[in-house]
C-alpha cells in the first residue's frame, strides 16, 4: 500500500475484551509510535475535574453516550498535540459521524480491525477477577491466582465486575456490533481496512506484525 505520508497515522478497532489494550501496547512498543486512547485521555480530564471531564462525567452517570460534536471536539485537540509523530488512534471514531469528522481534519492511513467470536469473549471475561484496590486483573486458566478468589500480593478477596458477567458482556458486544459495524464498513470502502481474526492476542500478534512491517519501512 501507499501511505500519503512520512509520519503514519493508524487506527486500531475491536469488540471489548478483544485484546485491544494487548496489541496496542505492543504496536506502540515495537514501531515507536504514539498511543492515543480516548478512554484514557478521558479519565484523565474527569480526574483532574477539567470543564469536559466535568461534562462527560455528567453523560456516564446518566447511562448516556459522549455526544459526537463533543468527543469529535476533544479528539481533534488531542490529535494535533501529536500530529508530528505516529500515532495510534484507540476508542475513537466509534460512529460514522465521528469517522466523518476526523476523515476530514486527519484522514488515517490504516485501520486494523481484531476480530475474536463473541463467545471466546464472554468465555474470557467469566473468567476475569480484579483486586479493586490495586486494579490487578487475573484470568482463571491464563492468569489464574495462586489462591483461588485471593489476590497473589496481599491475600485480599477478588471481585468480578458487574459489567463482566456473561450477560452483561453480551449486551455490550450487541451493542459494539451495533453501533461499530457502519464504521467498520466506512473504512472498509475506502480500502484501508485489515482484519485480524483470532482467538487470542499471541494468535492475532504475528499476522499485524507481518502486516505492519512493511508499511513501518515504507515510513523511515
Amino acid at each position: 500500500m501507499t501511505v500519503r505520508a512520512k509520519i503514519l497515522k493508524a487506527l486500531i478497532l475491536g469488540a471489548p475484551a478483544s485484546g485491544k489494550g494487548t496489541i496496542s501496547s505492543r504496536i506502540v512498543k515495537k514501531y515507536n509510535v504514539e498511543h492515543v486512547s480516548s478512554g484514557d485521555k478521558l479519565r484523565d480530564h474527569i480526574e483532574k475535574q477539567t470543564d469536559l471531564g466535568k461534562e462527560v462525567k455528567r453523560y456516564l452517570n446518566e447511562g448516556k453516550l459522549v455526544p459526537d460534536d463533543v468527543m469529535i471536539k476533544f479528539m481533534i485537540t488531542e490529535l494535533k498535540k501529536v500530529e508530528n509523530k505516529p500515532w495510534l488512534l484507540d476508542g475513537f471514531p466509534r460512529t460514522v459521524a465521528q469517522a466523518d469528522a476526523l476523515w476530514k481534519i486527519q484522514p488515517v492511513d490504516v485501520v486494523l480491525n481484531l476480530v475474536v467470536p463473541f463467545d471466546v469473549i464472554i468465555d474470557r471475561v467469566k473468567n476475569r477477577w480484579v483486586h479493586l484496590p490495586s486494579g490487578r486483573v487475573y484470568n482463571i486458566g491464563f492468569n489464574t491466582p495462586k489462591v483461588m478468589g485471593k489476590d497473589d500480593v496481599t491475600g485480599e478477596d477478588l471481585i468480578q465486575r458487574p459489567d463482566d458477567k456473561p450477560e452483561a458482556v453480551r449486551k455490550r458486544l450487541e451493542i459494539y456490533e451495533n453501533i461499530t459495524r457502519p464504521v467498520i464498513n466506512y473504512y472498509k470502502e475506502r480500502g484501508i481496512l485489515k482484519e485480524f481474526e483470532g482467538k487470542t492476542s499471541d494468535e492475532i500478534w504475528p499476522k499485524v506484525t507481518v502486516y505492519l512491517d512493511p508499511i513501518f519501512k515504507n515510513t523511515q
